[in-house]
Formats: structure tokens, C-alpha cells, sequence
């Protein structure tokens, strides 16, 4: 019995430690956080831009400036999409159960609906049926039964925040959903970062990940710095792409040249305020020169945030060795109209579906629950803690390797104390 004892024990101790090792930090909020972050999104039908962006709250011109498409293009909105076109989804992260772990949209069910389509095929597996059976409370229900149309479901959706930055660098996140194919390498190269990167962020172990897993994704980005009292205060914008704000009177890229915002007036809004920085003639993004002997004279106007329904302007002024020429922006492109790739769906085009709400409040699931999709979870309560790793999620699942270690360590107790 004593050597019973001495290796149920043994491999308790050895289960806590592996379980220990996965592990991971998880970042905190409060109530009233929020940030940009972007979900990594493949259309499963030829879809109009319009319908993408009511499927996950979105304005249809936030969604073209976030993917560097022409948004000030006469009927952008209407602009159909070809089916496996990826896509970047602006969305703000909210704060749920003390961390920044989940945006929520609500989802009017057609008839051939059912919660595997609904994940696998409509969301594009960034939710997994038991994530949204968990969040509508529906402990029994089938995934394969047809929903009941117009049936309201809640669809929790990943997001990261990290603090909004990188390696103590701006950096929007992007919840990427790992295809077949794709390797941790080529995703982080894809998205100019590093795979020592994407593992700290992700608490992966090894430079692994498989399809269906869902990795957040550092990407450079241009930061804001302006003041709490306005509307876009915290603005972000990905290397090489636009954000729109201001009530679309204002246009902010990021790129190519440098991580700098530069903020212009948008032309899709028929009234807006003033765009002129006060006491000159210099407008939002441009610059006055003056060349002399000495240098050049540069009176540039940028822009200080949306505060009480007004644009605000800085003047900044000064002398530069030389005049500068055009500033350089990320290149605006037509929406595409293929994709080079195959791509099947079982499911009909989408039809329009009723606007959703970002961000709102998800209905309880049952105590005990815990809602996964890939390897991306949300864990209700989970313990904050300090430290370097930062995680999406609590680690996935023990992996194989892990057991074999545990296997092996039991067979060989076995053969001990039966020796």
C-alpha cells in the first residue's frame, strides 16, 4: 500500500507540473477598457462589403480603410467581395470578466443554420459551435439541428489588446485563424513580425500551430496621442492601412515610410467641421515652406482628436534643413473581384443580415462552462498574473508530447515497485 501511495503521489506531482507549464498570463482591464484590434476574417461566399461589415457591427467604410481598398469610391458599400477573400475586421476589444478576451456580435439565424455552419462556414471558424452554444445558454441543443430562423445568437468573437503594443512598440492584434497549410514561420514573415513573437504572445511552446488554432497577431501600427476627452483617444492604425474617425471627416494612415499617423480630411461626410489649423491658412495634413538661406521654413497643421464634436488642429512650425516633399501614404486599391485560390462553401450567399451590436453584454453560460474555439479559450475568473509570457487565452490543452513524458514516468513507477 506504501508503495501504492508513494506513486499515486509521484504522478499527481508530475501532473501538477506539466499542467503548472501551461499556464499562462492573461492581461487585466476594467469595465469601461476597450481598444482597436482586428479579426482575421475568409468570406465563404461572394458577398457584398455592406453585408461583411453588418455580420460583425462594423462601419462598411471602416472595413475597406482597414484594408487599405478604395472606401471613398463611389457605392464602395455595394462593392461584391469574392468568396475566400481574406479580410481584416476592425472591431473594439472589450473588457469581459477582468480581461480583454472577447467582442461579442448578435446573429439573425436563417433557416439552414445550425451552430457548426455558423462556426465553421458564416464566422469562418473564429468561433466554435460550443463557444456559442455556451454563450446562449444552450447546454442541450445539437449543432447539427437547423436553428430556428431569425432565431437572435449571440457569436463571441477573439480579440487581444496587450496593452496595445509590442514589445513596448504600438501594435494592433490581429485573431488570425490557422489554415491548412500555413506554418508559424510564414504567418509571422506575412505579417512583418517574428516567430519569437507570435510564440510569446500566443504562450506556444514550440513554433507549432495547426489549422483551426486561432493565433493573435502583432502588427506594427502608428499611435495616437490624443487627449482622454476625445472620441478616438487610443486611435491605432495598422502599418500600411487607413482608419477613418471624426465622423468619417477625418482619414489617419499609418506607413509606408515610417510608423507615423498622418491624419487628412475625408470626403465622406457631406458636413464637417472645420479643417484649418486657427491663426494660418494651412490645412489638416498639408504644410506651408519657405525656403531661404538658412533652411526652410514649415508650417505643418496635423490633427489633435475628436473632442466635443470638433476637429482639433496642432501648428507646429519650425526650421529644416530642406523643404519636404509629398508625404507618402499606403496605396489605396479597387476591391478585388478573385482570389487566387480554391474555395468551396455549402452554404447559399449570404443574404443582408440584420445589423448586429458589437460589443454587448453575452448572456451567462452555465458555471461550469468553458467556452473554447481552436485553441483560443475563454476562461471565466482567470487569475491575472505578472510575468513575461503574454497569452490570448489559458494554453491550449496538454500536448501529446507532455503525456508521453507522464506515460513513460507511470510504466517505469509500475515496474518499480512491482520489482
Amino acid at each position: 500500500m506504501d508503495h501504492l501511495s508513494g506513486f499515486l503521489a509521484a504522478a499527481v506531482m508530475l501532473a501538477a507540473i506539466v499542467a503548472s507549464e501551461a499556464k499562462t498570463t492573461i492581461e487585466p482591464c476594467s469595465g469601461s477598457d476597450s481598444c482597436p484590434a482586428l479579426l482575421g476574417y475568409t468570406l465563404y461566399a461572394d458577398m457584398k462589403v455592406s453585408e461583411v461589415a453588418a455580420l460583425f457591427a462594423t462601419d462598411p467604410s471602416a472595413l475597406l480603410a482597414a484594408n487599405a481598398l478604395d472606401f471613398a469610391a463611389p457605392g464602395a458599400a455595394h462593392r461584391i467581395l469574392p468568396a475566400g477573400l481574406f479580410l481584416r475586421v476592425p472591431t473594439r476589444c472589450a473588457c469581459a470578466d477582468g480581461v480583454r478576451k472577447s467582442v461579442a456580435v448578435r446573429y439573425a439565424a436563417r433557416p439552414a443554420d445550425t451552430l457548426a455552419t455558423l462556426a465553421d462556414v458564416v464566422f469562418a471558424g473564429l468561433a466554435s459551435a460550443d463557444q456559442i452554444r455556451g454563450a446562449n445558454g444552450l447546454a442541450d441543443a445539437d449543432p447539427d439541428a437547423p436553428l430556428d430562423a431569425g432565431q437572435r445568437i449571440v457569436v463571441p468573437l477573439p480579440c487581444v489588446c496587450f496593452n496595445s503594443s509590442d514589445s513596448n512598440l504600438p501594435a494592433v492584434y490581429l485573431s488570425y485563424v490557422v489554415q491548412v497549410g500555413d506554418t508559424v514561420p510564414a504567418i509571422a514573415a506575412e505579417y512583418e513580425t517574428t516567430v519569437t513573437d507570435v510564440m510569446n504572445v500566443n504562450a506556444m511552446g514550440s513554433p507549432v500551430a495547426a489549422p483551426g488554432d486561432i493565433l493573435a497577431i502583432p502588427l506594427p501600427a502608428c499611435a495616437s496621442s490624443f487627449p482622454k476627452s476625445a472620441s478616438d483617444h487610443g486611435l491605432l492604425v495598422a502599418n500600411g492601412t487607413y482608419a477613418l474617425t471624426a465622423g468619417n471627416c477625418v482619414q489617419c494612415s499609418c506607413g509606408p515610410g515610417n510608423l507615423n499617423l498622418y491624419c487628412t480630411p475625408a470626403s465622406l461626410s457631406g458636413s464637417c467641421p472645420s479643417t484649418q489649423c486657427s491663426n494660418s491658412n494651412v490645412l489638416l495634413g498639408n504644410a506651408s515652406t519657405n525656403a531661404t538661406s538658412a533652411g526652410c521654413n514649415v508650417s505643418s497643421c496635423s490633427y489633435g482628436g475628436f473632442v466635443n464634436g470638433s476637429i482639433t488642429t496642432l501648428l507646429t512650425t519650425g526650421l529644416q534643413p530642406k523643404c519636404p516633399g509629398p508625404h507618402q501614404v499606403p496605396l489605396l486599391t479597387d476591391p478585388p473581384t478573385t482570389v487566387n485560390r480554391d474555395y468551396s462553401t455549402s452554404l447559399p450567399p449570404l443574404s443582408a443580415p440584420a445589423p448586429a451590436e458589437a460589443g454587448g453584454d453575452m448572456p451567462e453560460p452555465p458555471p461550469s462552462s468553458s467556452v473554447q474555439g481552436g485553441s483560443f479559450t475563454l476562461p471565466r475568473g482567470a487569475s491575472t498574473a505578472d510575468g513575461p509570457a503574454r497569452s490570448v487565452s489559458e494554453a491550449p490543452p496538454t500536448t501529446n508530447k507532455q503525456w508521453q513524458i507522464l506515460s513513460g514516468f507511470i510504466l517505469c513507477l509500475i515496474l518499480h515497485f512491482h520489482m
